[in-house]
């Protein structure tokens, strides 16, 4: 552990969570790009924010997939083992695993993100309108290892990842959630993954860019956090977020600007920034349905169906774990 982080750790009596948070935080901004992940966007106040940017008209992912799932459902519920629990990887509002749920009836939920309490209030709203549905939260960074509920443990597992999330990794990330994913859920299991496509830049740009400034907002929550949480001096109005597609990666990049030559602090140490020196937030990668295939593969699962809307805009995917 960082030195700063284990004697603040001490100081502030920082949990084990916020020590790593801390951690991958002085790491990142240590860089000479310097960064953040993705996954640190996602407290309350974050969560929050994400779920007004899906309603935006610019952000076509959210709408768009939720046309598939609503047209594909019978589908899709026909590829649900009986009495299974569905375990959802970075469970967020529960629009999209309402259309599962009222379209296939299973033994058990599973919602699993870092945000403790959001899914916990998420839980308790499924848990009023589906009363015979078992539902068990887990707070827990879905990117690596976690375990299942006791009670789900010999269950048919499916899987549910809606959403571009995968996008957010790094291919080789990808493929280690990927490959994770499989592990937790077992030999036979099925995971149902949204994936963002490939499309025109004049309407990707703007649908991380939109013009309420609402992604604006939600890039900027991170520092936010810092500040609150690690102690950080962070001025907001000095950062300026951007969005820019990187046509050669096939990913749009989130970054947050410096608006001028600056020193910050967090939990006491300090970081220069240049003026127009960026943080990169997020990537947000878009995948042909060919590429999106061969990781599948490579990382241990085997396609059974995939759907998509008229438009091409998004994908939803069915897989099976390999024995």
């Amino acid at each position: 552990m960082n030195m700063h982080v284990a004697v603040h750790a001490r100081a502030h009596q920082l949990d084990p969570q916020t020590q790593t948070f801390a951690a991958d935080v002085l790491d990142g901004l240590s860089q000479p790009q310097k960064s953040l992940s993705p996954k640190y966007f996602y407290d309350d106040a974050g969560s929050e924010l994400f779920v007004e940017i899906t309603k935006l008209p610019e952000y076509y992912p959210t709408r768009t997939e939720l046309g598939i799932l609503r047209d594909r459902a019978g589908e899709i519920a026909a590829l649900i083992p009986p009495n299974a629990a569905i375990v959802e990887f970075g469970a967020g509002a529960t629009t999209k695993i309402r259309l599962l749920l009222a379209a296939h009836e299973v033994a058990a939920y599973v919602p699993v993100d870092i945000s403790g309490d959001f899914i916990t209030a998420q839980a308790a709203e499924l848990r009023r309108d589906f009363p015979d549905l078992a539902v068990y939260p887990v707070a827990a960074d879905f990117t690596e290892p976690f375990a299942l509920p006791e009670a789900v443990r010999d269950l048919p597992k499916v899987g549910f990842f809606p959403g571009s999330t995968l996008g957010n990794f790094e291919p080789q990330d990808a493929a280690h959630f990927l490959n994770s994913a499989r592990d937790i859920l077992g030999d036979g299991a099925r995971l149902i993954i949204g994936v963002d496509l490939e499309k025109d830049e004049r309407l990707l740009v703007p649908a991380y860019d939109d013009a309420a400034g609402v992604t604006a907002k939600f890039n900027l929550n991170v520092l936010e956090r810092i500040n609150r949480e690690l102690d950080g001096d962070v001025e907001l109005p000095a950062f300026a977020h951007r969005a820019i597609y990187n046509r050669d990666l096939h990913r749009i990049e989130m970054h947050l600007v410096s608006l001028r030559d600056q020193t910050v602090r967090i939990l006491g140490e300090p970081i220069a920034f240049r003026a127009g020196e960026t943080i990169h937030t997020e990537n947000s990668y878009k995948y042909s349905l060919a590429r999106f295939r061969a990781l599948a593969q490579d990382s241990g699962w085997t396609l059974k169906q995939s759907w998509t809307d008229a438009d091409g805009l998004f994908s939803v995917h069915a897989l099976e774990a390999e024995g």
